[in-house]
């Protein structure tokens, strides 16, 4: 289960807005990065449109037809958007990041975390949560709409051949700590930084990752109360999926674990 307990804030820079003072102080990266990135992001973002998918704008940046998925679905985290840009200007495979500059999206007039949209008892929750003046009627047209359009998505994200979909996320609050109880193995290799972690729901990959420096916990059959994340989606479905997770502004240590996850996880 991917916890709530990330960014704090439903508020962020927005994409190419910033200046470059303060993207810098959100991102963690150095001003030589950061214009690595941006001019990267620009040439990708020249090619590429938005396309809406289940109501919700991303961006997709590819690179070769490689199987390879990966994935930011939380627009505050603006830290794993920059690694994640950078990234694919050399990795194999196409990744998708959310639009908009907050954690929540608009959904028919109220909030929607679009991590809490992959199942309808996740889905329900979150709009009982975020959306408590809402009716009845209203939770249930809801339920109604993503029951019929998750599936643009997952269609999109979802690796080919079975290959690995990566998601990239920061946190603030949220560390390793707060998955323990719901994981089935659990690698603690660099105590010592909690919130610098991966999740994986394929023994196979967690095996891999497990032999390497980071912390590393597996939920192919996770305990506690379905969330509607993408991660529990997956392990019940059965889909290769890899959550980097990383405080927010360590973009040094995004980039080395998204690197190296790329590197050591198999590709089909």
């Amino acid at each position: 289960m991917e916890s709530v307990k990330r960014s704090t804030s439903n508020t962020a820079t927005p994409p190419g807005e910033a200046g470059m003072r303060g993207y810098d102080a959100q991102t963690g990266l150095d001003r030589r990065e950061f214009l690595g990135s941006f001019l990267g992001a620009l040439f990708f973002w020249r090619r590429r449109a938005t396309r809406k998918l289940a109501g919700i704008e991303f961006r997709r940046l590819r690179h070769d037809d490689a199987n390879r998925r990966y994935l930011l679905i939380h627009g505050n985290e603006q830290t794993a958007r920059a690694v994640l840009t950078a990234h694919m200007r050399t990795a194999k495979g196409t990744a998708w990041l959310v639009e908009n500059a907050t954690r929540n999206v608009s959904f028919r007039g109220g909030e929607l975390d679009p991590n809490r949209m992959f199942s309808r008892e996740g889905a329900e929750r979150n709009l009982r949560k975020l959306d408590p003046d809402w009716s009845e009627a209203q939770i249930l047209n809801g339920l109604t709409v993503l029951d019929r359009s998750r599936h643009q998505i997952l269609d999109a994200v979802l690796p080919k051949r079975g290959d690995v979909l990566i998601a990239v996320h920061n946190n603030t609050e949220y560390s390793v700590n707060d998955e323990l109880a719901n994981s089935n193995r659990v690698a603690l290799n660099d105590r010592e930084n909690p919130h610098e972690f991966c999740l994986a729901t394929d023994a196979g990959d967690f095996d891999l990752l497990s032999r390497g420096t980071y912390n590393v916990v597996l939920q192919n059959r996770p305990t506690g109360p379905e969330d509607g994340s993408l991660s529990r989606y997956a392990a019940r479905s059965g889909f290769r999926y890899v959550n980097i997770e990383c405080a927010m502004g360590n973009a040094a240590k995004q980039r080395a674990i998204l690197e190296w996850v790329d590197g050591t996880l198999p590709r089909t």
